[in-house]
This record gives structure tokens, sequence and C-alpha cells, in this order.
């Protein structure tokens, strides 16, 4: 399903979007389309990496250090 959108834009911008889009060989729509879709979608992973992270952060790691017995046993060789 598409739905259509109004952005307000300076002129500049349109005029220079519009060739960018000329020079690809598109309509300024799908120029849009192109560009924004992979944003879009490099957020949407950077937000699920980030709660993964977070998550296993609040789980820990278990490194498997134990406390040694003595200050001669930590620093043998």
């Amino acid at each position: 399903m598409k739905t259509n959108i109004v952005l307000e834009l300076d002129a500049d911008l349109v005029r220079e979007l519009r060739a960018h889009a000329a020079k690809d060989g598109t309509l300024l729509n799908a120029f849009l389309v192109r560009w924004l879709r992979p944003l879009v979608r490099e957020r949407a992973a950077y937000r699920r990496a980030r709660s993964r992270a977070l998550a296993r952060l609040e789980r820990g790691f278990d490194l498997q250090w134990k406390r040694p017995d003595s200050r001669a046993e930590l620093h043998r060789r």
C-alpha cells in the first residue's frame, strides 16, 4: 500500500534533487524512495543491534574469573 505525503522544500533543494534524479534517469519520487528506504532500514537495524547489545550487557558476561587465593598466587608466573 502506498501513501501520499506532502513536503515543503526549498525551491533550490527541489531543483537539485530533480537534477540528481534526472542523472539517474528516474522521477523525483522514485529517487527519494530509493534514497530513503536504505536509511530507514539502517536505522531499524541499528535499533535492533543496540537492543540486543543492551540486553547482553544487562545479563552480564561470565568471564570465569575467580579470585586468587593469595597475593603470591596472583603474581606467580
